[in-house]
C-alpha cells in the first residue's frame, strides 16, 4: 500500500484578513475583523481540489474600530468571550467548474451549522523568504439568530438596530510547510 503524502498549508494572519458586516439600523453597513486566527488546509497536491480546512477564531479579537461597541461584542449579550473563547470551522474546499467552494461547519457559542462559502483562488507565488504562498478570497453569509447571536433591540419604525444576516469575508494568505509524512 502506498503512503498518500499530503501537503500542510499554514494561514499567514500577517497577510490574511477575516471581516464581516452587518446593518445597523437597516440603514448601513458597521464592518468588523477578527485580529486573531489560525489555520491550515492539507491537500493532497497544489490543485487544493478536497482540501481539508479548520480555523479558529480568538472572540476577543474582535475590533470594529469602536472600543465601547466591541466591549459589547465581547460581553455575555454576544460573543461571550469567557465562556467562548473561539469560533471554530471544519470544512473541504472543493473545486467547481471555475473556481472554489467551501462546505464546512462553523461553530460559534457551541452552536455547529453548515456553511457553503464561495471562493476564489487567486494563485501560487513565492514569498520573499522563498516560502511558497497560495491566496484564497472567500465570501459568504450566515443568520447570526441561527447561531445563538439574539441580540434583538427594534427601533421604533420597527427595523432591527442590528441585522440578522452577516456578511463574510477573508483574504487568506497560506504558507506552505516543510514536507513531512502523515
Amino acid at each position: 500500500m502506498k503512503d498518500i503524502k499530503t501537503i500542510d498549508w499554514t494561514i499567514d494572519p500577517i497577510h490574511s484578513l477575516i471581516q464581516f458586516k452587518v446593518k445597523h439600523l437597516a440603514i448601513s453597513n458597521v464592518s468588523g475583523n477578527f485580529n486573531d486566527f489560525s489555520g491550515t488546509f492539507i491537500t493532497q497536491d497544489e490543485e487544493f481540489n478536497n482540501a481539508k480546512i479548520y480555523f479558529e477564531i480568538n472572540t476577543n479579537s474582535v475590533d470594529t474600530n469602536n472600543s465601547e461597541r466591541d466591549i459589547h461584542l465581547k460581553s455575555k449579550t454576544f460573543f461571550n468571550i469567557d465562556k467562548f473563547p473561539k469560533i471554530i470551522f471544519n470544512g473541504i474546499l472543493q473545486k467547481l467548474e471555475d473556481n472554489f467552494q467551501i462546505n464546512g461547519d462553523l461553530t460559534i457559542l457551541s452552536i455547529t451549522k453548515p456553511i457553503q462559502l464561495q471562493t476564489e483562488f487567486l494563485g501560487i507565488g513565492v514569498g520573499r523568504f522563498n516560502d511558497e504562498r497560495a491566496g484564497f478570497e472567500i465570501n459568504g453569509k450566515l443568520n447570526r439568530k441561527e447561531y445563538g447571536l439574539n441580540f434583538g433591540l427594534v427601533k421604533d419604525a420597527g427595523s432591527l438596530i442590528v441585522g440578522e444576516e452577516i456578511k463574510l469575508h477573508f483574504d487568506l494568505q497560506l504558507i506552505k510547510q516543510p514536507n513531512l509524512q502523515h
